[in-house]
């Protein structure tokens, strides 16, 4: 949960878990890091396509991995729209190569967000690879609702958000 300069993370592993926990935050915006959909035909999406096309690396929903992923997620998806919150699908990895930071250097990464001036349990603890992906998906949103996000995609398959091109320094949160 991102509220002001706090961020609080914690694991939640069901459906249940994590809708009870948005139903108690009552976000504005929540950013979801996976496919929120199928590709109408081959492995990839459009926005997929794109993705690969502007330099990041995302993987297809189809692979046998990410479409279980994918299948949770649109589900999770729908779920929150029926409460009557605003997702974006977000790619973390892309977000962070999208600022300069590290892609998969979490000490860095956590590091960077300390030096951004965020606080709560990234201040207080370790956080997971998971975590700290979680963490950048709320900054894709908090940049997102500040309008410094493109839309990569169409409105076919659905758009994945990402934050303009800029130095993470240079964000102002």
């Amino acid at each position: 949960m991102w509220k002001n300069k706090n961020i609080e993370t914690r694991l939640l592993f069901t459906d249940n878990e994590i809708l009870s926990q948005i139903i108690s935050a009552s976000p504005t915006i929540i950013a979801i890091d996976a496919p929120f959909s199928l590709p109408k035909q081959g492995l990839l999406r459009t926005a997929d396509r794109k993705m690969i096309q502007q330099g990041y690396k995302v993987f297809p929903p189809k692979l046998s991995a990410m479409k279980k992923l994918t299948f949770r997620a649109e589900t999770l998806n729908k779920l929150i729209a029926e409460k009557g919150y605003k997702t974006i699908e977000v790619h973390p990895t892309s977000t962070r190569k999208a600022l300069g930071m590290p892609a998969k250097d979490y000490g860095k990464i956590q590091e960077i967000f300390k030096q951004m001036r965020l606080g709560g349990t990234l201040k207080t603890q370790k956080l997971t690879a998971h975590e700290l992906d979680a963490v950048t998906a709320a900054l894709t949103a908090h940049l997102h609702i500040k309008h410094e996000t493109e839309a990569v995609g169409d409105a076919i398959e659905g758009y994945i958000i990402v934050p303009k091109k800029q130095d993470w320094r240079n964000i102002t949160i």
